[in-house]
């Protein structure tokens, strides 16, 4: 159990964490080493040694650049209202300083500071929440729904989809787990809300039943996800992982694997400036609700209001058919 571990949850460090600890030590002591070795009395020396340093630490910046280039050859065609220029640039310059936050800081030492709540005498009838991050991160990803959720009294379970790199698949033990926890505290089927492949690992969970996702549907009060490659990603041609592989245009992707009216469950939030599910609507459902979020990015699509608006309508739905159920 790692020290920055929450005691309240004996849940061992995911893998992803440690290759994360270890990449943002590898960046500062890249950049502590740049710095020392063009220090001088030179105050443009200094300067120097500073934007070095500075370009180290954010080198996940200069590799988005380029992604959002290869967006505007990407895009053409696509049936979603292309974003300005103003609004990738901007769409950039956020999920730059987010991914830093997000990769630097919450999901290599704060993936656990805030712990799962399901407690059933506290939360016996209500509807619950089921997070499922995506490629190459952890519960972490969560931190501002965590808070905000236990805050309003909301149940909830953030997973760890461990092996990072596995068969997708292979997630839904994970996710079936996870639901199931929720629904024996709660007696109610929870809501799902994924984030990029985290709604195909929602996917995975619906086909296990082996009846197309409609035993399985049942389980669930809503299914939501946040730019989720549905139909696969233009850049997942470049990846190695397994999962990353699935990812590609016509591959696990192609088949939904579940029948339409499951699929009609769906609520799918898609972006215009998203630089990792590209086009965009690859990131929707034949069938499902979609939402436009427009101008913002892939990580930044997590944290918007409507993201959050689109998680408070599924709750009061599930409130509201409880309700008429009674």
């Amino acid at each position: 159990m790692s020290v920055f571990a929450s005691h309240s949850s004996p849940v061992p460090t995911p893998t992803i964490t440690w290759i994360h600890r270890a990449l943002v030590l590898s960046l500062a002591l890249l950049a502590a080493w740049w710095l020392s070795a063009h220090w001088g009395p030179d105050p443009m020396q200094r300067v120097w040694a500073v934007a070095g340093a500075v370009a180290i630490v954010f080198v996940h910046a200069w590799v988005m650049l380029i992604e959002y280039a290869l967006l505007l050859a990407v895009r053409r065609g696509d049936p979603a209202a292309p974003a300005s220029l103003g609004q990738l640039l901007g769409a950039w310059a956020v999920e730059s300083a987010r991914c830093a936050w997000v990769f630097g800081w919450w999901q290599p030492w704060r993936w656990n500071a805030v712990p799962d709540d399901v407690d059933p005498q506290r939360h016996q009838g209500r509807t619950g929440v089921v997070l499922v991050h995506g490629f190459v991160c952890n519960r972490g990803l969560w931190m501002p729904w965590l808070r905000r959720l236990r805050d309003t009294g909301v149940p909830v379970v953030a997973v760890n989809l461990e092996h990072p790199f596995g068969d997708i698949d292979s997630y839904a033990p994970i996710v079936d787990a996870a639901v199931q926890r929720l629904r024996q505290a709660t007696g109610r089927p929870p809501v799902l809300v994924g984030h990029s492949m985290g709604g195909l690992a929602m996917r995975a969970w619906l086909a296990a039943d082996g009846a197309r996702g409609q035993v399985r549907v049942q389980q669930a009060a809503h299914l939501l996800t946040l730019g989720t490659p549905h139909h696969g990603t233009w850049p997942a041609r470049f990846a190695h992982a397994r999962n990353a592989r699935q990812m590609r245009q016509g591959a696990w992707t192609a088949e939904p694997r579940v029948a339409p009216e499951v699929l009609a469950q769906f609520e799918c939030l898609y972006t215009n400036a998203d630089a990792i599910v590209m086009p965009p609507s690859s990131a929707t459902l034949p069938g499902a609700r979609q939402e436009l979020v427009p101008g913002v990015g892939h990580l930044a699509l997590t944290y918007t209001p409507q993201a959050w608006a689109a998680l408070q309508r599924s709750l009061a739905a599930a409130a509201g058919n409880q309700a008429a159920a009674g």
